[in-house]
């Protein structure tokens, strides 16, 4: 098989419509376009979510709240989830427990919250900890590193 042997496949190429080329062909006149009208008139385009005049959507919803653009946000990971996939003396990162599966694809910050209990001595990397959180890591024997 060569380059100049090769066809489409049968309908996979259309003829383009032709449309404003007299009324035999179905397509004259008004050109597919309807009556008047914005729409049928030529290089008008409307901007998305434009209702036509009317107060939009998102006008009339009422604003509430403050959205602070400084606002951090974490990968959260509990005492539980360490408990149960972890062995005593070993060390939890960001990378352990992507491994195993344990965080999302977003690459976030870790924190650790004290949801759970720890009864192993784990030596726990994270950029934030909960204050419950440390005190139970240390009080099983392990240690926080923040960082």
């Amino acid at each position: 098989m060569r380059l100049h042997e090769i066809a489409n496949t049968p309908g996979a190429v259309k003829s383009r419509k032709r449309v404003g080329r007299g009324d035999s062909s179905g397509m004259g006149k008004t050109a597919c376009r309807g009556e008047k009208g914005q729409k049928s008139r030529t290089g008008t385009t409307i901007r998305p979510f434009f209702e036509g005049g009317q107060i939009p959507l998102f006008r009339r919803l009422p604003k509430r709240g403050f959205n602070s653009p400084d606002h951090k946000v974490f990968e959260l990971v509990n005492l539980s989830v360490l408990e149960a996939n972890y062995n005593a003396g070993e060390t939890v990162d960001e990378a352990s427990l992507r491994a195993k599966s344990l965080l999302g694809k977003k690459a976030m910050p870790l924190k650790v919250l004290a949801n759970g209990d720890i009864t192993k001595a784990l030596t726990v990397k994270a950029a934030k900890f909960s204050a419950a959180a440390k005190a139970k890591i240390e009080a099983a024997g392990g240690s926080c590193i923040e960082g």
